[in-house]
């Protein structure tokens, strides 16, 4: 099914199941034109949320690598006019900072979303995870950030 049949289709599961399919196993040198389409889609709630699903999937295979910031730079291109897609892309730059320990500020750690602080909490960055057990937003990210300091002094 090419994206034209896929826009006129008027049942937004079969588009959305459509787009993860061409989202997944497009080329790279055609993947902002593919997400720039996507979104044209009248649905916007499914569409940024095919969208976001790659984005996620990408970011998450990409993010440890010399290619991620090429690849989010143009993603953000792509995604300027979806303030919640630009945060996203915004927040897997953080927490690719944090992981990788590169320089990262703990007040843009404390002010991201749930998805991150809970993401980040679970990880490896000792400071980030004792920021976010003594100040992260819900007590989900608390006590999980709580959890994984106990297990390293454990070891």
């Amino acid at each position: 099914m090419n994206l034209d049949d896929i826009l006129q289709n008027p049942d937004e599961h079969v588009r959305f199941v459509a787009y993860l399919d061409h989202l997944g196993h497009v080329a790279a040198r055609d993947e902002v034109d593919l997400v720039s389409r996507v979104l044209t889609d009248p649905d916007q709630t499914m569409a940024q949320s095919a969208v976001l699903r790659h984005v996620d999937r990408r970011a998450a295979d990409l993010y440890p690598g010399p290619a991620y910031e090429r690849w989010v730079q143009s993603m953000i291109q792509a995604a300027i006019d979806h303030p919640f897609l630009a945060q996203r892309l915004r927040e897997w730059s953080l927490f690719r900072a944090v992981t990788l320990e590169l320089p990262w500020q703990p007040d843009d750690l404390l002010a991201s979303s749930n998805w991150l602080q809970l993401r980040t909490a679970a990880g490896t960055n000792t400071e980030a995870t004792e920021i976010l057990a003594e100040a992260g937003r819900t007590k989900r990210i608390r006590n999980t950030a709580q959890a994984g300091l106990d297990l390293r002094s454990e070891s």
